[in-house]
């Protein structure tokens, strides 16, 4: 709900208290008006008391027979209804200009980083903000590299959902925390690990286990390094590529077991994404530009008070660049 604060002698003050207090002097009892506020008397007088201290005069002459209004209190009473009137009159053009004049944010969206994560938190909030509107921009996975992806966010769109990793090398992009992706395997529906519902690292002994090149991602490398360090047994073949459809093409074809995120579940049909036990994760969250427009620094901020903050989440750059 929207509240104003008028300043008065360097204090806030509510407009619940100019409202309370038009309803003692509409009502002429504070039981009369405590039962209209669902409030008890006795709060409702340490509101007044509060108010009169506020404005520094007395603004009620409280009687056996009931409540009224000193001349000062006269004078108060009807500038509060005037100033609650243009507060609400407010209000509604703002909110009707947000309707006229929304500001669009341009949300980039692929197979590798669908915008349905941020869809589903903005679904829940945007009744609060009504000028914001999105536009869905697909973009492909396949034509460009991680890095050149990421450089194009605040020129072909505004902002995307991606995982990315943390790093202070790059002032290409900013991202907003919403979770954590797990490191997971993926393998064709025919492969015998298929059945499994969890899987243990030394159930690849043996089998090939394909990462994409070293030097991509520092996440992925350290899990190379552990695989090889700790679990020689595995045969890792390397990609060429990043990820992009071919290599969960290949995945199928070929029966290899391909490290994936299970936030990737669902891109291709034909593969089954299983969790491993271990504790390798990788942020995700909104992604956008390092030097973003005002229209988007206000999305942000909005995803930040309203959404974020219900969760111990964290600020990360992506160190492409």
């Amino acid at each position: 709900m929207y509240q104003p604060q008028v300043d008065t002698k360097g204090e806030s003050m509510e407009t619940d208290l100019l409202k309370a207090f038009i309803e003692v002097i509409d009502a002429g009892s504070l039981s009369r008006a405590a039962e209209k506020l669902y409030i008890s008397s006795t709060a409702l007088m340490k509101q007044m008391n509060v108010l009169e201290a506020q404005v520094g005069v007395q603004l009620l002459i409280r009687t056996h027979h009931g409540i009224r209004a000193t001349d000062a209190g006269i004078f108060f009473y009807h500038d509060a209804r005037f100033l609650l009137q243009s507060v609400e009159k407010a209000v509604i053009r703002a909110r009707q200009a947000a309707h006229t004049h929304p500001y669009l944010i341009r949300v980039g969206t692929s197979l590798l980083n669908p915008c349905n994560v941020l869809l589903d938190v903005w679904t829940t909030i945007s009744s609060a903000y009504p000028q914001f509107k999105m536009q869905m921009v697909p973009f492909d996975d396949d034509s460009q590299s991680w890095p050149a992806v990421y450089r194009t966010i605040g020129k072909g769109f505004d902002v995307m959902v991606g995982a990315y990793e943390r790093g202070n090398e790059s002032d290409s992009f900013q991202a907003l925390q919403l979770g954590e992706y797990h490191f997971c395997v993926t393998v064709s529906r025919a492969h015998p690990l298929a059945r499994k519902n969890r899987l243990a690292v030394t159930d690849f002994y043996g089998g090939r286990f394909v990462l994409i090149k070293p030097g991509t991602s520092p996440l992925i490398d350290q899990i190379r390094g552990y695989l090889e360090t700790e679990h020689p047994a595995i045969h890792i073949k390397d990609t060429p590529q990043q990820y992009t459809i071919d290599v969960f093409n290949r995945c199928e074809q070929t029966g290899a077991v391909l490290l994936t995120l299970d936030g990737w579940k669902d891109v291709h049909p034909s593969l089954v994404t299983i969790p491993v036990d271990w504790e390798y994760t990788i942020p995700y969250g909104i992604l956008y530009s390092g030097k973003p427009s005002n229209c988007v620094q206000l999305f942000v901020r909005a995803l930040r008070e309203q959404y974020v903050h219900t969760t111990p989440q964290t600020i990360g750059e992506l160190q492409y660049n």
